[in-house]
């Protein structure tokens, strides 16, 4: 039975206001590995193999907070299950970018406690 139990985190999205102010935090002052900037309101670092993406808000997600990205093997079994558990999805599965070493794939739900 597919669900997130056995996934590893793989990125942590945190929306903040002022993307070039959070950079210089995470970078400088709590050290962590700076990998790249997409532009003034993307930008990303490496947290002990977790990738921390720093970004402004848009639309709904225009609010501090955080977003989880799972990586899991079977994202359409996954989501199926998880719906069956009355998970609630933004979106179907689909592929956001091909990487060189995967593709890149997102189904976005929300946290109950979140809604």
């Amino acid at each position: 039975m597919p669900d997130l139990s056995q996934s590893r985190i793989g990125q942590i999205a945190v929306v903040c206001k002022d993307v070039a102010r959070a950079t210089t935090f995470y970078r400088d002052a709590l050290g962590l590995r700076f990998l790249f900037a997409a532009g003034p309101t993307l930008s990303f670092f490496d947290a002990g193999g977790t990738r921390l993406m720093l970004s402004t808000g848009e639309g709904e997600h225009d609010h501090p907070g955080s977003m989880l990205y799972f990586f899991i093997k079977d994202i359409e079994g996954t989501c199926e299950e998880l719906a069956r558990r009355g998970v609630a999805f933004i979106d179907k599965p689909h592929m956001i970018a091909k990487m060189p070493d995967h593709d890149l794939w997102l189904a976005a739900f929300r946290d109950t406690l979140a809604a």
